[in-house]
Parts: structure tokens; C-alpha cells; sequence
């Protein structure tokens, strides 16, 4: 393969260019175009994160660079169309996350590029960090036995402030946005990755932020998986107070959870820390670009979080695209990831507006 075939267009000049130009850089990709909405400032970013075009029209960006992959990182409202456009150019596809705002759309994604055979991925980059790869290996190694109950709790004040820098999708339901999406989706792939398929779901949705609010900040649900695991999501990025984060899993011989980074593991033999396997660990993450955003507390914040597993990501689609197995676990997170996920963010927002009636997930 030549390397005119890893010729890469980001969509987006906020995550784009924050995570998903240096990764898939490091990953062997050439950047050969940053599509934005407005034209100058698409430009100057273009120029700081050393990619030579800047475009506003994304079969425009294809026509003229010939490239053969695409990475849309736009908000959630328009992943769909811009999807469907790289795939009718025969672009392999690297699609962020929440996958779309609907699962019609998810699914039109996922026939689409399976018809045309190009590679999809979804950007659930989280599957690559260590402590998750590891409690997914333990489980599948019988660790605890049959897993049989999971809680999940995240309490942050990260939107406490109304006046937070941050995208404005995250605050617009009709662009696909509210904290369900945002990190839900997360949430909801990595419980996939732990046990299996979602059958039923039952939830609530709030806004705790001051002010008015257009979508949620906090979010809970009940869970049953299709091998009879249950379980509790309680997650809020608008909660006064130190920061709060469970992971608990429990078995039919034992436990297992999470303190920070750390797992622990308890049975009839006792509590003991159980190490991340080596072959795990992230990479050095790749250098950030000379954007001057790089530089501001958030994007250092941010950039610290998600750029090494990004990185793994992107040579896992590399790896997809020039026929290779991808060089580790885990699974590489498809089309098929993705339109999963957004059947079990409409079920739960189902179930929220019906007042948490019981909702099974389509399938």
C-alpha cells in the first residue's frame, strides 16, 4: 500500500484538530485537508495544525486532495450526512461519537458503508485504556465468575459553571447533544465490551446546572443485558461536591472494581490489587500541534485524557484499511458499535419521557 492511500480528511476544527490530526498523523495518515464551516477561520487553523488545505464543502475536500479517508468529528446532527457523503466517494470512515441522533440514521450509516465495503469505525477511543482492556480481559478469563450485577457512578461538577467553555451541541437536543450523549455513549459501549447486548432499559434524565437548560447534565438507568447481567447508571457532570467515580462488578465467585486507575479483585481468598497486564499500557501520547489552543488549561485537560487511546485507534483503522489484524485487543469499535449504542440512547430517552417505564432495546 502507498502512502496516497492514508490520505486523510478531518471534519471538525475543534476535536479534529485537538485529538484527531495528531493521532491519525502518528498513526501514518497524511492530513491533506481540514473541513470547517467558516472559511477564514478553517484556514488559519488549518495552517497552525501544519494541513495544507482548509475547505467549508466536504466533497469539494475529496475531489481535490484525493483522499481515501475520512475522520468526521463535527456535531452529532450532522455525522450522518457527512458519513454518507465520504462513503459515496468511497472514503473509509472514522465517525465520532454519539454516532448519529437517531437509530434510522445510525442504520442507514452502517448499510451504506457495508454496501460499499470501506472501512467504519466509530471513535470510542476509551476502549483502549488500560484499566478498562483489563477488567474486560479478567471477565472474559472468569475472574469473578458469572458476572451478575454492575454499578457505574459518575458525579463531577464539570458543568456546574454556566458559563463552561464547551461545545454547543452538548446543550442542544435537536444537534444530537445533552450529557447522555456525550458520555452515555461511552458508557454504553464499554458496558457492550464488558458483558454483552443490552434486552431492556428504564431511565431518567435531569438538568442540575443553574440557569435554564435545553438538555440534560445528568442522567440514570437501569439495565438489563441479554445474558441476564443487570445493572445501574448514575451519572452527572453538574454535581456539587469532590468528584465521585464507582465501577463495581459483581460474580459468582467474586468481585471486582475500580479505585481511580487501580482494580481490585475480592473473594472467599480476600481483597488484593490485581496489575494491568504490560502489553495494555498506552504509548507516549504523539506531540500536540502548534494550534495555540493546544496550549489553553482545557485543551491540556482534554488532550491529556484522549489522545494516547486515539492514537491506538488510529492505527487500528490504519490496520483496517491496508487488510491487517489491528496490533492489539480490544475489538475495533464499527458501524455496527455505533448504531448499537444509539438504540440504547433511544431507549433510554424513551423510557425517560414515559416517566422510566421499561423500554427494550430494538435489536
Amino acid at each position: 500500500m502507498s502512502q496516497s492511500d492514508l490520505r486523510a480528511i478531518v471534519v471538525g476544527t475543534g476535536f479534529g484538530c485537538r485529538v484527531q490530526v495528531p493521532a491519525l498523523r502518528a498513526a501514518g495518515f497524511e492530513i491533506v485537508g481540514l473541513v470547517g464551516t467558516d472559511p477564514d477561520r478553517t484556514g488559519e487553523r488549518a495552517a497552525a495544525n501544519g494541513v495544507e488545505n482548509g475547505f467549508t464543502d466536504l466533497d469539494a475536500a475529496i475531489t481535490q486532495t484525493g483522499a481515501t479517508a475520512v475522520a468526521v468529528a463535527s456535531p452529532p446532527h450532522e455525522h450522518a450526512s457527512l458519513a454518507l457523503a465520504a462513503i459515496a466517494r468511497g472514503c473509509h470512515v472514522l465517525c465520532e461519537k454519539p454516532f448519529a441522533r437517531t437509530s434510522a440514521e445510525a442504520r442507514a450509516m452502517l448499510d451504506a458503508a457495508e454496501r460499499a465495503g470501506i472501512v467504519h469505525i466509530v471513535g470510542h477511543e476509551f476502549r483502549w485504556l488500560p484499566e478498562r482492556a483489563m477488567l474486560a480481559r479478567l471477565l472474559a478469563e472468569g475472574a469473578i465468575g458469572e458476572p451478575r450485577l454492575a454499578i457505574f457512578t459518575s458525579l463531577t461538577p464539570y458543568l456546574v459553571d454556566p458559563n463552561i467553555d464547551m461545545p454547543g451541541w452538548w446543550f442542544d437536543e435537536s444537534s444530537g447533544g445533552g450529557w447522555l450523549g456525550a458520555a452515555g455513549s461511552h458508557g454504553i459501549d464499554w458496558i457492550r465490551t464488558l458483558f454483552g447486548e443490552f434486552e431492556s432499559v428504564s431511565g431518567s434524565l435531569q438538568s442540575l446546572r443553574p440557569g435554564a437548560a435545553e438538555a440534560d447534565d445528568t442522567f440514570l438507568y437501569k439495565f438489563h443485558l441479554a445474558n441476564g447481567v443487570e445493572g445501574v447508571v448514575q451519572d452527572s457532570a453538574a454535581a456539587w461536591g469532590p468528584p465521585l467515580e464507582t465501577v463495581r462488578i459483581q460474580g459468582s465467585k467474586g468481585a471486582l472494581w475500580l479505585q481511580g486507575n487501580q482494580i481490585w479483585t475480592a473473594d472467599g481468598q480476600g481483597s488484593r490489587a490485581v496489575s494491568i497486564a504490560e502489553d495494555l499500557m498506552l504509548p507516549p501520547p504523539p506531540p500536540a500541534s502548534s494550534d495555540p489552543r493546544q496550549q489553553s488549561a482545557k485543551w491540556q485537560m482534554l488532550t491529556q485524557i484522549e489522545l494516547a487511546p486515539y492514537l491506538l485507534l488510529s492505527q487500528a483503522f490504519r490496520a483496517r484499511i491496508e487488510g491487517r489484524a489491528p496490533p492489539r485487543e480490544p475489538a475495533v469499535p464499527t458501524f455496527a458499535d455505533g448504531l448499537a449504542s444509539i438504540e440504547v440512547l433511544d431507549a433510554i430517552r424513551s423510557s425517560a419521557a414515559k416517566g422510566g417505564e421499561l423500554v427494550r432495546v430494538r435489536g
